[in-house]
């Protein structure tokens, strides 16, 4: 794996969110190994190859619609053409002769165009409800254009054509596609490997009555589905104790088989909290100066384990702070660890329903949830509450307000960036 030292090296001074994951990009690189899977389990993975095009799309000549193929040079401009009804073509069901000028063929919707006996065959389709019969005649209309309703070979995807290149996360219509041009398996990242786990003597499992002075743990089961819908390969290592012991054991152990080591809270300097002293002791540590609310503090470095630098992401302890700083800090290194090749979401612009003063030269994230005002407009309102443990907050609204570093106050009206939950999560 890359040397990770300069990418978690401390800085004196704020960084922006942009130049953090500047940093990242610049140098951690994505997994190297590759697997084939079925066409049917490849969404929501990374692909490794490049998807080539193997055959066109369509692969030959065919109708768009049920109706009758003809040849345009046969066709009267100024009148109705009657021409002898001579074959039927069915999808999967080619016609088995070539097609012959003074003709016209009954043709249904997909169903391939017939060559002709020296060119390439009718080159127009009358729709079925435009024609009259007569006997064993067709009564075609006047005014047709040339090529109408005809779809031509490879008019989608042409062979040789790339469809999909390296790093994209495959959806629904990439999987469509790749089956399409007749994909059965497809490269694709093996998945990022990631151990997950909290750390303290107040932080209890779900599942037993909360014993006194503690609370239950939410951020591991945050950090967890959000892994999940990234694709990873998680294990849930659980809770250590506040035992050095313990907590050195654990992450040794995780290391030697995952990609990437997470946690929150328990990072910072005080006396109960273990972490930063044993990831230094077996690699290295270091908190990221972010101007960032919330989301300090933050820790990245690495465990290293005969040879191999295992990154290690550090983030805080208040739940929503947790899931803020995975989604805008963790969530880009996360993606590009994958091999995924986009890793920044996209933030939609709406319209704050709200006032609000902020501190300049930091970025912050505020709560909100959408509406739609008396012109159909969404407008942003800014959630209430807006403590970091107030789970409530994130459950309440549909995604994040971003305000960046040169933003000073927002008024009512003003034009705002917006993240969707739905866009992350």
């Amino acid at each position: 794996m890359t040397d990770l030292d300069d990418c978690f090296k401390a800085s004196d001074t704020p960084l922006t969110v942009a130049e953090a994951i500047e940093r990242f990009s610049a140098v951690l690189g994505g997994i190297s190994q590759t697997e084939k899977v079925p066409v049917r389990q490849a969404l929501g993975r990374i692909l490794a190859e490049p998807l080539t095009a193997q055959h066109n799309i369509p692969p030959h000549n065919n109708s768009a619609v049920d109706g009758y193929a003809v040849y345009f040079d046969d066709l009267n401009p100024d009148a109705e053409t009657q021409l002898p009804v001579t074959g039927r073509i069915a999808a999967g069901h080619p016609l088995d002769r070539p097609a012959k000028r003074g003709e016209a063929v009954q043709i249904f919707t997909g169903a391939p165009v017939p060559e002709g006996v020296s060119d390439s065959g009718p080159d127009t389709i009358f729709m079925v409800e435009d024609i009259k019969l007569d006997g064993d005649d067709v009564i075609l209309p006047a005014g047709i254009k040339q090529n109408a309703n005809h779809r031509k070979a490879g008019e989608d995807v042409k062979t040789g054509d790339v469809i999909l290149t390296p790093g994209h996360k495959l959806r629904p219509q990439d999987v469509s596609m790749a089956a399409s041009l007749g994909y059965a398996e497809i490269e694709v990242c093996r998945r990022l490997k990631v151990a997950v786990f909290s750390t303290g003597d107040e932080i209890q499992d779900i599942g037993a009555p909360l014993a006194a002075g503690c609370i239950y743990d939410a951020n591991r089961y945050a950090l967890i589905t959000m892994l999940e819908r990234l694709g990873c390969d998680v294990t849930d290592v659980g809770i250590f104790p506040d035992v050095p012991g313990d907590i050195r054991a654990g992450l040794w152990q995780a290391a030697e088989d995952h990609d990437l080591l997470v946690t929150s809270g328990g990072v910072s300097k005080g006396e109960e909290d273990h972490i930063k002293g044993i990831v230094e002791d077996l690699g290295a540590l270091n908190f990221w100066n972010l101007a960032i609310k919330p989301g300090r503090p933050i820790a990245l470095g690495h465990v290293e384990r005969e040879g191999v630098q295992v990154p290690f992401i550090g983030l805080p302890g208040n739940p929503v702070a947790v899931m803020v700083t995975f989604l805008r800090i963790a969530r880009p290194l996360i993606l590009l660890l994958s091999g995924a090749r986009d890793l920044d979401p996209h933030l939609f612009q709406v319209k704050a329903g709200f006032d609000f003063k902020k501190k300049a030269g930091r970025r912050e994230w505020l709560r909100a949830r959408l509406e739609q005002d008396d012109k159909g407009q969404a407008v942003a309102l800014k959630y209430e509450a807006d403590g970091s443990g107030i789970i409530s907050s994130m459950v309440e609204s549909d995604g994040l307000i971003e305000l960046p570093e040169d933003c000073e106050a927002v008024q009512a009206g003003d034009l705002i960036d917006f993240l969707p939950f739905s866009e992350v999560m």
